[in-house]
């Protein structure tokens, strides 16, 4: 009997949470709050299917399964019979602390709850819940058909069964995991790419270089596939803005407070590639 995920949020990283899933044989239900918002996951996830489809990279009777696999609905309630949960909404701690308060009322016992979120600690999402052992971090990366990291993070109470069974559903959709042991703030990855970002921020603030040496210099000098500031740009810089600050509001670590320039762009709406304008012009 084919495993069900229900994947809350229909964004960029939810509806591709819910396409590698559904390829890789799972029932996916995909809810988010609009008709609208549901529409431009499942049109995302059908021109990505035709992209490998056209590369040659997926049978076109695969990709028409998989689109099969797929249902959509505003309604959370939709969730009740999932094995595993992914949440992947926006960064704010009162949504999903509100999302996963209504999902512990709503799914089975065994439910595994996963939280997609890069910065915000999961001891602080799983005390909504009256089942924090049963609550874990799941951080897929952008764009999630192609990249193959996922990132396991232990809330203070997640059990060895709920990380064991969120490893067999990563790596059973393709990905490669690390753990991280301690729920500190940002955790590994969104702590280094923070502070990066930041420290390149503030090196183009100030004229030291201008945003393309300094990404240069990251490619070419540490062989990074793509520099800092072209990565905030892609992410978005208001996204990378907010990470920083949750890690910022966590630890007071002065290497993680968001420079003057990241904040003006915020407020001007330059925030990269989809406003047309961040660090580089689109």
């Amino acid at each position: 009997m084919a495993k069900k995920l229900a994947v809350i949020g229909a964004g960029l990283m939810g509806s591709g949470i819910a396409q590698v899933s559904a390829q890789a044989g799972w029932d996916v239900v995909l809810r988010d709050v609009t008709d609208e918002a549901l529409k431009r996951g499942t049109d995302g996830i059908k021109a990505s299917y035709d992209k490998f489809v056209s590369k040659g990279k997926l049978e076109a009777s695969a990709a028409e399964q998989a689109l099969a696999r797929i249902t959509t609905t505003t309604d959370l309630d939709a969730a009740a019979d999932a094995d595993i949960v992914v949440e992947a909404v926006f960064e704010d701690i009162e949504t999903k602390q509100g999302i996963f308060r209504t999902l512990d009322g709503l799914v089975r016992d065994e439910t595994v709850l996963a939280s997609n979120t890069s910065a915000i600690p999961i001891t602080k999402i799983a005390a909504a819940t009256k089942r924090p052992e049963r609550v874990v971090g799941a951080h897929f990366f952008s764009p999630v058909p192609m990249m193959q990291l996922c990132e396991l993070v232990r809330g203070h109470k997640t059990s060895d069964e709920t990380l064991a069974k969120t490893r067999e559903f990563a790596e059973g959709i393709g990905k490669t995991c690390i753990v991280v042991n301690r729920d500190v703030a940002g955790f590994v990855t969104t702590r280094l790419i923070a502070a990066l970002v930041v420290e390149a921020t503030k090196l183009y603030e100030s004229g030291v270089a201008s945003a393309e040496d300094i990404d240069i210099a990251c490619k070419l000098g540490f062989g990074h596939a793509m520099g800092p500031l072209a990565t905030a740009d892609l992410t978005g810089v208001d996204i990378l803005m907010h990470a920083t600050e949750n890690i910022y509001t966590e630890c007071r670590d002065e290497k993680f407070a968001s420079p003057e320039l990241m904040r003006r762009m915020v407020d001007a709406g330059d925030l990269g590639r989809k406003s047309g304008q961040g660090f580089y012009q689109y």
